[in-house]
């Protein structure tokens, strides 16, 4: 077991490995279960009391490897004894098959998957089922805080390299101390979601009330490209995290935030959609009013204020995705 945990992410995409679940005791402190493939749960021993419960997501999107690189070593260093834990901790590498295949998806993006009625015939839609399953039962007896960080890279730079999406709370506050927390990880700016999406990190908000991101940390890089000095920060305060009791976090005045919300949503309706803006074009570039963005049949989509900024363009998904959000600054 110990070979497993040294290197779980390998051990999970390992075709020649046949998995089965498994569940030991780690160490004198550290109890350990694997009840699906590519999950890991650790819980320290004993009974802590409002213990947190924290959900590192990685791997959603196959090809976003600096992600699933600092959840592995993590686990390695979990199971050395290396890194202590103090709360129940639960890794998730997502889209295997894609993982193995160095592949954003296989049939269908996972990230849009996670709606608690979803139906479909790709690949991708039983293990967005199993994934909420195995993470409805891990919150499901939390007594303290629960988390959600959904780890990804970006497919385009962007002008402020790591961002992370709040989802759409319906009306409830905004942790400031969530903010710190991203802030110290070296996440300055922080896009608020307006709508309810099918987003990993929105549906551990919206049914298991946690404190929830969808974290982009930089650009998508192959397995072995990444600078992991990049991502210091980050591994930092996820290590601050699982091990300390109680968090030491800056204080909001000094954090260098920068807040936007969403302004558009432009959907791709018809196979002619098209960007107005080269494909190497940063995330978070922003334009004047009235520019045209992009166009279909039927319809063109402009800039509607100055200082208006575009996030996630992708020309190339299906049709009825999202192709483009544009964002504008915006306070808490």
């Amino acid at each position: 077991m110990l070979l497993t945990l040294q290197n779980f992410l390998s051990h999970s995409v390992d075709e020649s490995i046949k998995w089965q679940s498994f569940s030991a005791q780690l160490n004198a402190d550290v109890y350990v279960e694997s009840p699906l493939e590519g999950v890991l749960i650790f819980r320290p021993t004993g009974n802590l009391p409002q213990q947190k419960h924290i959900v590192l997501s990685s791997g959603i999107h196959g090809n976003e490897t600096a992600p699933m690189e600092i959840c592995n070593q993590l686990i390695a260093d979990i199971a050395s004894g290396k890194l202590k834990i103090s709360h129940a901790l639960m890794f998730i590498f997502g889209n295997l098959p894609a993982i193995k295949q160095q592949t954003r998806f296989i049939e269908e993006n996972l990230n849009r998957l996670f709606a608690p009625n979803i139906e479909g015939d790709s690949l991708e839609v039983p293990r967005a089922k199993a994934l909420m399953q195995q993470v409805s039962a891990f919150f499901k007896d939390a007594t303290g805080e629960r988390y959600h960080y959904d780890l990804h890279t970006a497919i385009r730079a962007s002008k402020n390299e790591k961002f992370a999406v709040y989802p759409h709370l319906h009306g409830k506050a905004h942790s400031k101390t969530e903010l710190q927390f991203m802030s110290d990880c070296g996440v300055n700016t922080i896009l608020l979601s307006q709508s309810a999406t099918t987003t990993f990190s929105y549906y551990s908000s919206r049914y298991h009330d946690a404190h929830a991101f969808t974290v982009e940390l930089g650009k998508v890089k192959a397995f072995g490209q990444n600078n992991m000095n990049d991502f210091v920060q980050a591994d930092k305060m996820l290590r601050h995290l699982i091990a300390d009791r109680e968090l030491t976090l800056s204080a909001y005045e000094d954090c260098p935030l920068e807040i936007y919300k969403v302004n558009q949503v432009i959907n791709k309706h018809h196979a002619d959609f098209k960007l107005h803006f080269s494909e190497d074009t940063a995330n978070f570039t922003d334009y004047c009013a009235g520019t045209l963005l992009a166009s279909e049949s039927g319809a063109k989509y402009y800039a509607q204020q100055d200082g208006e900024a575009i996030v996630f363009p992708n020309e190339n998904v299906a049709i009825g995705q999202r192709a483009l959000l544009t964002v504008v600054p915006c306070e808490l």
